[in-house]
């Protein structure tokens, strides 16, 4: 028995073995730690109904605290001298420095994601300043590892960026101005992840899906992602279109060309044709009844000398009464038919509402729909579209 003692005293004297067993024991604590006490833990965090915990293992807060059971291990079995000096005491503080400051930038992942998942993060990002913190606990981690190799307090290292300020200025210049652009998207609520950009400079076109300190990430309506620096967007003009779905109604801005050999006076025909349509009926007699008392009793000759109703027009009270109709549209907002002036592609009537759907796919097809009836009901008025001749119209001209 005491041979056996003896033999296991040398082994542990023996200087090899004592660093092979230690090295062991370690990695064996490290791959116990991984692979059966987080599975455990693991297992018992998804069963709670607190949802922050599960944050922590996707970002990997666990997994990296597992580093720390190995660097504990070596602590406790070798006695390692406290002393400065010690080279290996310097490289296990600066192990346990950066397992730290990694277990630190986790615990920061895990609040940012926890706050993306919560109602305020609509109103306000804090992903850049997640990230300034990151970059000054990893400035800090940094200056602490140097300061231990070389043995010298961080204070002292400190004191020495003073004469290192105008090239840390150069260094870090994307860095500072991104931050202060990033502290105004924020404080003036330029915008926010969700929102509609647009950027003529950089091309851009769609929602914001990522606000970053040094970058904005806009995914195009072709899906395709265009990476813009924060501190170069704020530089650039851009249109945010918030404010159209925060109203609840999308524009509708779009002209119909009239002939301008078309447009003519009423006849008493056409009046009572027109009559018969719904939307009109109380329009035309409305405006014949105010006609009557403008005219005179014994009208001259010349139509001329008299009011009457032209088509164009009649035609404008039909689309005024039709919108005015029509569920899909705001009546809250601008709404406007009017006549621009002439030119060489005939008359404009532009129609200048508010669709009360602000969706995309919803807005086009009731914007379509709009306006194929009124293209089609044009001919009921004598009217005719105006458009620049085609094939068919010059095989009609040589026909006749």
């Amino acid at each position: 028995m005491e041979y056996i003692i003896e033999y296991f005293v040398q082994l542990y004297t023996n200087q090899y073995f004592f660093v092979l067993a230690v090295s062991l024991l370690a990695i064996s604590s490290y791959l116990i730690m991984r692979f059966f006490v987080l599975k455990v833990i693991f297992r018992f965090l998804n069963m709670t109904s607190n949802k922050f915990d599960d944050i922590l293992i996707t970002t990997g807060f666990f997994n990296r605290l597992s580093f720390a059971v190995p660097l504990i291990v070596v602590y406790v079995m070798t006695d390692i001298d406290n002393s400065p000096q010690n080279l290996s005491y310097r490289i296990f503080f600066v192990l346990f420095v950066v397992i730290m400051g990694t277990i630190i930038n986790s615990v920061l992942n895990a609040f940012n994601q926890s706050y993306l998942n919560s109602k305020y993060s609509k109103r306000l990002n804090i992903k850049s300043y997640i990230q300034i913190i990151k970059l000054i606990i990893n400035g800090l981690v940094f200056i602490i590892v140097v300061a231990i190799l070389i043995n010298k307090s961080p204070f002292y290292l400190l004191s020495g960026l003073g004469a290192l300020t105008a090239v840390l200025m150069l260094v870090f210049k994307d860095t500072i101005l991104s931050f202060i652009s990033s502290v105004q998207i924020s404080s003036n609520d330029l915008f926010k992840v969700g929102d509609w950009l647009e950027t003529e400079e950089f091309k851009a076109d769609g929602e914001v899906v990522d606000i970053a300190l040094h970058t904005i990430k806009i995914q195009n309506w072709d899906k395709t992602v265009t990476v813009i620096p924060t501190h170069k967007l704020l530089d650039s003009s851009f249109k945010n279109w918030r404010g159209m779905t925060d109203s609840g109604g999308r524009r509708i801005k779009r002209s119909i060309n009239i002939d301008l050999n078309s447009i003519k006076f009423l006849n008493e025909d056409m009046i009572e044709r027109l009559k018969k349509i719904d939307l009109l009926s109380d329009y035309l007699n409305n405006k014949m009844i105010e006609i009557k008392k403008y005219n005179k009793s014994d009208a001259e000759r010349s139509l001329l000398n008299v009011r009457n109703l032209t088509n164009i027009g009649t035609y404008r009270a039909y689309i005024r009464e039709y919108l005015n109709n029509n569920s899909n549209i705001s009546k809250d907002m601008t709404f406007l038919i009017r006549q621009l002036p002439p030119s060489k592609n005939g008359l404009p009537i532009e129609i200048y509402v508010f669709s009360n759907n602000t969706n995309w796919v919803e807005y086009e097809s009731i914007q379509s729909d709009i306006f194929d009836y009124l293209l089609a009901s044009i001919n009921q008025f004598d009217l005719k579209l105006f458009q620049n001749p085609t094939g068919s119209d010059f095989n009609k001209s040589n026909i006749a």
